[in-house]
Order: C-alpha cells, then structure tokens, then sequence
C-alpha cells in the first residue's frame, strides 16, 4: 500500500512527476545539437548521358543548375566542397572510337574539369565479365593522363564475384602507381562492387539512366562525433543519431526538392553516409563511443549503430549510405594507421556490418598485382556474401617499404607510415 494511497492527488502527482521525467528524457535526447554542426555538402553531383557531339552544351547546361545549387545550399548555412558531373559508363559512348580519339576526347574533357574547376566521373569501364578488358587498359590511361576525371571498375554484382574485373582493377592500380606522381592516380580510381547507380561520392559514381538528374554526398563525421561525444546505452546513442543526422538529412532535402521542382532536374537522394574530413573524424567519432581509440573492442558495435541509425532515418537514400573509413582522409585513421593499430582485415571486418569496403589504403609500393588482385578479391566475395555496397581504392606508395612514410602530395589526403601487407 502507499501512503495516503485513497488520496487521488497524491496518485496523480507520481504520475504527473513520472511523465515530466520521461518528457524531459526525450527532449533531451530530441534536442539538436549546436547551431554550429551541421554538416558539410561534400558534393553535389549531376547526373548526364554524355553525347560526344554535344556534351559541352550538356555540360554547361548542368553546371548552371549545380552553381544554383551550391549558392541555395550556401544562402541556408552549408558548406559545399566540390560540385561534380557523372556519365554514364564511358564504353557507352566512346563505342566506335578510335583509342586515339577516345584519348582525345578525356583529354578535352579533363580539360574542361580543370577550366571549371569541377570533378567528372566517367564512369565503370567494365560492367560485367563479358565487357572487353581493353576498356580497362583504356581507363588506366586515361587516369594516368589526366587529373579532373575518375573512373571505376566493378568487380562484382548480384551475378558473383567478376574475376576478371578483379584482374583488370588490380592492374590499373599498378599502373597509375608507375605513372603518375607519387603514385597519386590511384586516388582517382576504385574497384567497386554491388554499388549502386546515382551514388554521388567518387570514385564510385555512375549511371546508366537519362540523365538530368542529381544526388547529394554528406561530410556528416562531425555531426556523428558530437553526438557520441556523449557515452551512453548504444540504443540511446542509436535514437539520437536517427534524430540528428535525421534532422540534418531532412533540411538538406527540402533544399534540393525545390531544386529538383524549379529547375526539372530530379533529386534521386543523399548518400547519408558519414563521410570524414581532415578536421572531422569518423575514428575519433567511433572513440567517443567506446571510450578508446578506434580498433579496440566496441568499434564494431559503433559502426553496426551508426549503420542502424542511418537506415532508420526515412529520407530518399543512394549510393552506400554507410560507415566511411577512408584512411588517409581521416587524420586520426591515418594516425592509427602509421601506428599499426588498424589493419585492413579490421576495417573490411567493420565493413561486415555496412562501412563501405577498404578506402585510401597505404600500401607498400612493392605490392605486386597478384597480392593486389587477393585484396580487391576479399572486398568482392564480402560484398556478394553479404549483398552490399562495398569498394576499394588502393593506393601503393611508390618506392616505400614497410617503415616507410608516404608522400602523395595531395592537400585533400594525411601521410602515414606504410604497415607490411598481412
């Protein structure tokens, strides 16, 4: 019995405490973060179907619909990075050309990326086992030569692993290692696998649709860190990111809905994946959830909770809409990575429960083909195993050896000190 249990007040004031406390539960759990966080726009990517007889018109044509763009998401208090185009896989209109003339042709078009100061992805230049691997060789040349485009090969879909795109990636990754600077070409290349057309992120994107059409990529790490910042129930921390990064999504769409309504270009989504930045790591994200530094025990709960939290959040989603361990993007991946207390077997372990595959990897320079090709082979056969997006971008470091630091020389990626191969 109560006290003064046949006194309704007194009943009704437990009740009327205990809805108060779970009221202010929620709103604190509800509550926004800082003005201040709010994600970056990594890019905002049109989506053409190259006519190699007017793909200059179509150019220009999509770039005063992304220079819109970018100045609406600016006027609402959003960063943007990069406004970007994407074609259609190249083989699809270089058909019939001379490889000459197809050098020619993403000669001028890289040409034009430099001029409008604009990245042009160019697509996969094998889709399937059945494509003609001098595509590949093509595509390697091509990135050797040029520094605005970035290009693909996938090497596996809801048909199995591809082998022979496994083969064909592997060697492009040599080549641009022996035949750009410092080996900085093979930043501009992946091997993807089961990724998904209209993904904005690079190297990855690729359509095979119409054209006219747009998605946005998210630079969100930040967003994620502030509110892990905070170690709670993973379930508390689960609800509060689908609140935030929900939040955050939903005023990112409205924007681009009336883009998509004024200008008659489509809006196909937010690829709502974390993605990090020098100053916004996802590694030490992850550490404010597990209480040590990312790669201890606790990392993977973390990705599995971010990845929950992200399919949770009912907004239009494309590409990998997934947890980002980009190494040398993230100053604290590439820290841990210098270390030796990351390993590529971790990061494609968190990849399991939806991190985005191995991404900006050090490699020794050594590395031959055929060890390259059993990397981008686990990617492929983890990505079917488990039906997901997942992609690699491998970047040997020429002349190094374990020991060694890496000197790409990019503004945009963190040197480190290249680990043995396992």
């Amino acid at each position: 019995m109560f006290p003064n249990s046949g006194s309704s007040a007194y009943l009704l004031s437990h009740i009327s405490r205990a809805i108060f406390l779970a009221a202010f539960v929620m709103a604190k759990l509800a509550s926004p973060l800082s003005a201040q966080t709010k994600p970056r726009v990594r890019s905002i990517t049109g989506f053409i179907r190259v006519d190699t007889g007017k793909y200059k018109d179509q150019i220009a044509d999509a770039l005063k619909v992304l220079r819109n763009a970018k100045a609406r998401y600016e006027l609402a208090g959003y960063e943007v990075q990069t406004i970007r185009i994407t074609t259609q896989p190249f083989p699809e209109y270089t058909n019939g050309m001379t490889k000459e003339a197809a050098l020619s042709f993403f000669h001028d078009l890289d040409a034009i990326g430099k001029q409008e100061d604009i990245l042009i992805g160019i697509g996969p230049a094998l889709m399937n086992e059945k494509d003609d691997p001098a595509e590949a060789e093509l595509l390697g040349e091509v990135l050797g030569a040029t520094t605005h485009l970035r290009g693909t090969v996938v090497v596996a879909g809801n048909d199995g692993v591809h082998w022979k795109g496994v083969h064909a990636a592997a060697g492009i990754v040599k080549n641009l290692e022996a035949h750009t600077d410092n080996g900085i070409g093979t930043f501009r290349f992946a091997a993807i696998a089961n990724v998904p057309a209209y993904a904005p992120f690079y190297p990855a994107s690729y359509h095979q649709g119409i054209g006219h059409q747009f998605a946005i990529a998210l630079e969100s790490a930040n967003v994620v860190a502030e509110v892990m910042a905070v170690q709670r129930d993973s379930e508390v921390t689960r609800q509060a990111l689908v609140n935030e990064l929900g939040r955050q999504a939903r005023t990112v769409a409205d924007i681009a809905d009336k883009i998509d309504q004024e200008t008659g270009w489509t809006y196909m989504g937010i690829d709502l994946s974390p993605a990090p930045g020098k100053l916004a790591s996802i590694g030490s994200a992850i550490a404010g959830f597990t209480g040590s530094h990312f790669g201890t025990s606790g990392s993977l709960t973390a990705v599995g909770t971010i990845t929950s939290a992200i399919r949770d959040i009912n907004i239009k989603k494309v590409g990998y809409s997934g947890v980002m361990m980009p190494v040398l993007e993230d100053t604290r991946l590439s820290q841990l990575w210098g270390e030796g207390a990351i390993s590529m077997d971790q990061l494609l372990a968190y990849s399991s429960v939806c991190g985005t595959g191995l991404d900006t990897i050090p490699l020794p320079g050594d590395v031959t083909e055929q060890q390259l090709e059993r990397i981008i082979g686990d990617v492929a056969t983890l990505s079917v195993k488990l039906s997901k997006p997942l992609s690699a971008r491998l970047m040997p470091a020429p002349g190094t050896k374990p020991g060694d630091r890496t000197a790409f020389g990019d503004p945009n990626l963190v040197d480190t000190v290249v680990q043995p191969l396992p």
